[in-house]
């Protein structure tokens, strides 16, 4: 399989991340991708660059005022009395009350960014816009004819909204990809297996019919995000029906995920989409730091074989899977299974 990479995120390594009221260093660090990147290339998948698509891709799924202040925020912040190193929240709009966009930096911050866990670096837009580069150039491959590609990305997307950054998220590479891939196929399939909710995801095609978002995930109900991935949640307006939220109880292993995972992929066969879009979080395995869900090394290979027997061009986008010695082996498990399904 084809992976693409950049190791443009590199110099991306936030140091603010608010975990229940301590800063500490984030989880997502760039180690991440290097781990990855090692596994594939053990296991003999041809690692390409990623080419530059510009500005179009991101801009079809982000709001300018996002895309200005991600571009913008680090360097206005360093020039506030006393800042920090990292741009990082301090206040919220209220929910349900009359607001004003802000002018100041600070409150742009408050307004495009939704929590504690996704500050914003001297480094961070470019390793967004080669994350989302990276998805783009997958999605390319797929429509070119490869069967799958994976997109090694690096910061993950799927919190990231519209308009707002959340959770290591700051561009959304999923929906990126889907939107990409929209320019041939008339209805594309997001799958999304991190252990957390793709909500940035579920926001952005809510209200649309041609994009069908699945996510299996841990309960919201005590687990984070928390407000949204609730299985009543099922899209508004033209979108009703097209959104699909499967929750599972914390610690569900294969034998409880794979029921899940079987009727989700039935859902997505009645979608009869042109293209698939996995959002491929690793972080569900039973030692990831996060400790969601307890699929083992050996179970992504049968979760991946059962979404390649769906039989349609697939884009594999890295969300989640954070740092254990399982990592690599994670991957390496997950594509092989992929791959065993002529």
């Amino acid at each position: 399989m084809k992976v693409v990479y950049t190791d443009t995120h590199k110099d991306h390594d936030p140091q603010l991340f608010m975990v229940r009221g301590k800063l500490k260093r984030s989880n997502e660090q760039p180690e991440r991708a290097f781990r990855l990147l090692k596994a594939v290339q053990a296991e003999g998948h041809e690692v390409i660059g990623a080419q530059d698509f510009g500005p179009a891709p991101r801009a079809a799924i982000h709001t300018p005022e996002y895309l200005r202040f991600l571009e913008t925020a680090h360097a206005r912040w360093q020039l506030l009395d006393d800042p920090s190193d990292e741009v990082m929240p301090n206040i919220h709009p209220f929910p349900g009350q009359p607001c004003t966009y802000p002018e100041s930096v600070v409150g742009q911050a408050g307004f495009h960014m939704g929590d504690a866990a996704c500050s914003i670096g001297a480094h961070t837009w470019a390793a967004a816009i080669a994350s989302a580069n990276m998805a783009t150039h997958a999605a390319r491959l797929v429509l070119d004819g490869e069967r799958a590609a994976y997109a090694l990305c690096r910061p993950p997307g799927h919190h990231a909204y519209v308009d707002r950054a959340n959770g290591f998220c700051y561009l959304n590479n999923v929906a990126i990809a889907a939107q990409y891939l929209r320019r041939v196929h008339d209805r594309v399939a997001i799958l999304d297996i991190d252990v957390h909710h793709g909500n940035g995801t579920q926001g952005i095609f809510y209200r649309r019919s041609d994009v069908l978002t699945i996510s299996l995930h841990g309960d919201p109900r005590n687990f984070t995000p928390f407000f949204t991935g609730h299985a009543h949640e099922r899209g508004e307006g033209e979108g009703l029906g097209y959104n699909i939220n499967k929750p599972l109880a914390l610690g569900t292993d294969i034998d409880g995920y794979l029921p899940a995972l079987r009727d989700a992929c039935d859902s997505i066969r009645a979608f009869a989409p042109g293209a698939l879009v996995v959002a491929l979080g690793l972080d569900v395995h039973e030692k990831d730091p996060y400790k969601g869900m307890k699929i083992t090394t050996p179970g992504f290979a049968v979760l991946l074989a059962e979404i390649a027997r769906l039989g349609l061009p697939t884009v594999l986008v890295q969300e989640g899977g954070y740092l254990s010695d399982d990592l690599g082996p994670n991957i390496a498990s997950a594509l092989r299974g992929f791959e065993s399904v002529a």
